[in-house]
């Protein structure tokens, strides 16, 4: 594996975290049996749907440098939120799924964050790594009918359905990077492009329809269009050797189209974690937690920041809200066709 940069990403020697043989983790886990890596029915929860009991730190039996990072305070992953990533991980294991020496979780019950305030976690137990970064939510949408749009600190709605741009929990792996130009931009003086990848997420459960979503993972950056450039034989530019040219953007731990966004560095190194290495994701919550946080069910978890802040959670089933967002864009009116951008002088 190649690492952007001169320095490993936090701590990890060359080689590390490339394909081992399946016999390292064959020897992984049949030290760790089903009873003691997981409380009972983990693994038959997260494929059958059935709604697991939220976990306790005694549930977990983690390693002991791990469970150092347990807990609901700045830098600790929830105790609910490591048992269902470490179950999904070694399920995904198990099945064949994934080979990847590391595994993701992301908690958007707690505020964005930057840094080890985030919420979004890479864990590699075999390394002893735990890192913690931001991620943004889904920023979601107020139109006639139904408001489901989130603030910027604190996620409220979540859904699965087809444009709602909001984040949907559950498990996921990751799959295909697509790179894409979105433009170019001045930085030290110079003119240069924007190629930002976008990380495919495959869902499962209530979040099986990501790749129809498009959901995925990307840096939290864009471009905010001013003009057209002229660069005549550029490989980014149009029949016409014109290319959009703007502003540079960063949105990091701010919200999104319902795609998880991290910072640009931070979005490098996953980038080298995933590439040709599918890697397991679970987000919390999914709508089950959501519906025990809303009806005040004892032992429920959410963020108390965020609860303060939002009142009640909702999830928006797609069978609710896509009807509803469908009859709101056929009531657009349809207009002349956007112009084209000036161009830049």
């Amino acid at each position: 594996m190649t690492w952007l940069g001169s320095k490993m990403p936090f701590g990890v020697r060359p080689g590390r975290l490339d394909n081992p043989p399946m016999g390292i983790f064959d020897s992984l886990l049949s030290r760790l049996t089903v009873a003691n890596l997981l409380a009972a029915g983990a693994i038959a929860c997260l494929s059958l749907g059935v709604s697991a009991p939220a976990a306790q730190a005694q549930d977990l039996n983690a390693p002991s440098w791990l469970m150092r990072h347990v807990g609901t305070g700045e830098g600790q992953i929830a105790p609910v939120v490591l048992y269902r990533a470490r179950s999904l991980y070694f399920q995904m294991l198990q099945a064949g799924k994934t080979r990847n020496r590391c595994y993701f979780a992301m908690d958007a019950t707690r505020p964005s964050g930057v840094g080890r305030n985030g919420r979004f976690y890479i864990i590699c137990e075999r390394e002893q790594i735990f890192k913690v970064m931001s991620s943004g939510h889904g920023n979601g949408r107020s139109i006639p009918g139904a408001n489901f749009a989130n603030g910027r600190q604190c996620a409220k709605n979540f859904s699965n359905a087809l444009d709602s741009k909001l984040t949907a929990g559950g498990p996921y792996l990751t799959a295909e990077l697509k790179d894409s130009f979105k433009g170019y931009y001045t930085a030290s003086g110079k003119s240069q492009p924007l190629v930002r990848t976008f990380i495919q997420f495959e869902g499962m459960g209530e979040a099986a329809n990501a790749r129809p979503r498009e959901i995925g993972g990307h840096a939290a950056v864009m471009l905010n269009w001013k003009c057209r450039m002229k660069v005549p034989g550029n490989q980014y530019a149009d029949g016409d050797g014109f290319v959009p040219y703007g502003s540079f953007v960063n949105y990091t731990g701010g919200r999104s189209n319902g795609c998880t966004s991290w910072s640009w560095e931070d979005t490098q190194e996953i980038k080298e974690l995933v590439r040709n290495n599918p890697a397991a994701l679970y987000i919390y919550p999914e709508s089950r937690d959501i519906a025990a946080v809303a009806s005040g069910t004892n032992g429920a978890y959410w963020n108390a920041t965020c609860l303060r802040t939002i009142g009640k959670p909702k999830f928006w089933p797609k069978e609710q809200l896509e009807p509803v967002i469908q009859r709101w864009k056929a009531s657009l009116p349809k207009g002349p066709p956007p112009k084209p951008l000036p161009i830049c002088r």
